[in-house]
């Protein structure tokens, strides 16, 4: 008995370290939209520099092959930085109102961590205030370089692959002035929301 006991608890413990290393998972929300983000800001632009030049340098180095985890901390100039959870309110995250304070001509980083059950063809939806970019398991994928309010779907990237497994977003997005936005979704051929995919905030 005092055998059996003891493999039993051996069993439990094993389990209950599987399940806590178990990463957590959030749906996409009825319209397909990513909520849930690690987001690093705010990065200043450098002196004289416009949104567009803004978005096309990397403050970080290979900026595209981010894979960050909460918490971590990132040396950008002369800041340091730290990856933080998120939630955005709307199909947008308001990256001033997530901050508590009105930042101009700076740049941002969200990532996420998409998870497919099986391989998937898509359009990668994104939603920029101002500038933006976006990468999709390290390829850039969609770009804006001009100041606009926010709006869904604003630039497309057909042709998408989701892989089956995890795939890293990088969306990147500058701020000129005002509101300080970005948001992202994937639809099908259709142009319907997909709906069955999973977000980690880690890999």
């Amino acid at each position: 008995m005092m055998r059996l006991a003891f493999v039993l608890a051996l069993g439990f413990a094993f389990f209950a370290g599987a399940s806590a290393r178990a990463e957590e998972t959030f749906p996409v929300d009825e319209e397909g939209f990513v909520r849930n983000w690690l987001l690093l800001a705010p990065i200043p632009l450098d002196d004289g520099q416009t949104g567009a030049d803004g978005i096309d340098k990397e403050f970080i180095k290979d900026e595209g092959k981010l894979t960050p985890k909460e918490g971590e901390k990132v040396k950008v100039g002369a800041k340091e930085l730290t990856w933080k959870k998120i939630k955005a309110a709307d199909y947008y995250y308001d990256i001033n109102d997530l901050l508590g304070d009105r930042f101009e001509n700076v740049c941002s980083y969200a990532v996420c961590y998409i998870v497919a059950d099986a391989d998937m063809k898509v359009t990668l939806q994104m939603s920029s205030n101002d500038e933006g970019k976006t990468y999709l398991n390290g390829k850039e994928v969609a770009k804006n370089t001009e100041g606009r309010t926010i709006d869904k779907d604003q630039t497309a990237a057909k042709d998408q692959t989701l892989n089956k497994g995890v795939n890293v977003i990088v969306h990147k997005v500058v701020n000129e002035s005002n509101n300080w936005q970005g948001g992202l979704r994937f639809t099908d051929a259709a142009g319907k929301p997909v709906k069955n995919i999973k977000v980690q905030l880690s890999k």
